[in-house]
């Protein structure tokens, strides 16, 4: 049994097929865009100021994505070496800057739970950036690099001996809790550098099953009764590993966060419901 799932078994035969027919993340992308209004957010982000809150962006994306998880727990699955797992844990790998600096950077994983509110993804959100963002800071992702570069020709023996252990689900917990490849999503703000959005590659190494990647702002045209309206959206570039749930899943899914976010009162206090995968 691996240290970050538990493999399924009693699942739909496609399911158990589909991983020997593509068995890699990097043949099973599919790809997305959401366009979310970003005005239903502003205005609760302006509400909750007036309360002597913050609440960022990123946070309610965060925060409708583990709620979503809470619901479609097939969205925390993964695949490793043909086999399907569920998830123990709920993780957000994201980049973070180094304050003053485009070039230093960091990424490291943001710990979620499904039960999480608005507010536990914010104190979390918080936290985290502060932590990473530090000049001298130096998380377990950082270490692990600096080990590995330190190595210089044994680098690739090194590398191949973490791939072949991730295979066979003997990578210890230590350095899955370092690796950000080893997470439920991978979440980048490309906006913030004024940068639209892009489709990124989910990685073959670890267990990474979506990454999301917000864009510029931009207007999208959107039919009315009386005309056409423009409306102000965040646009997300979504790629997905098909292997892990069905198409209609996903929508299904995406459909209920893209309504998180357009009443993000609905991201307070518990989900309603919590769904398990094992």
């Amino acid at each position: 049994m691996r240290k970050d799932g538990k493999r399924l078994k009693k699942i739909d035969p496609m399911y158990s097929i589909v991983p020997h027919i593509m068995d890699k993340r990097s043949d099973s992308q599919n790809y997305i865009t959401i366009d979310i209004p970003v005005e239903p957010m502003d205005r609760y982000i302006r509400a909750k100021r007036q309360e002597g809150l913050k609440i960022s962006h990123l946070s309610l994306v965060s925060a409708a994505y583990a709620r979503t998880c809470a619901e479609y727990q097939q969205l925390n699955r993964f695949i490793v070496n043909r086999k399907v797992f569920a998830r123990n844990e709920l993780t957000v790998g994201m980049v973070v800057l180094k304050s003053g600096s485009l070039e230093r950077e960091t990424m490291s994983k943001l710990y979620l739970n499904v039960e999480d509110s608005i507010y536990d993804v914010q104190n979390k959100m918080d936290e985290y950036i502060e932590k990473n963002r530090e000049d001298d800071s130096n998380n377990k992702t950082d270490q692990i690099i600096k080990t590995l570069c330190g190595m210089t020709f044994l680098m690739r023996i090194a590398v191949n001996a973490l791939k072949w252990m991730d295979k066979h689900g003997l990578l210890p917990k230590a350095i899955i809790d370092a690796s950000p490849f080893h997470c439920s999503m991978v979440l980048t703000n490309l906006g913030s550098l004024r940068t639209n959005h892009i489709y990124h590659h989910i990685y073959d190494f670890g267990t990474v099953s979506q990454i999301i990647a917000i864009g510029n702002l931009r207007e999208i045209p959107k039919r009315k009764a009386d005309g056409i309206e423009f409306v102000r959206c965040m646009p997300m570039g979504v790629v997905m590993d098909e292997r892990i749930c069905s198409g209609a899943y996903y929508a299904t899914a995406f459909k209920r966060f893209a309504e998180y976010l357009a009443d993000p009162t609905k991201l307070e206090g518990e989900p309603k419901v919590v769904n398990k995968d094992f």
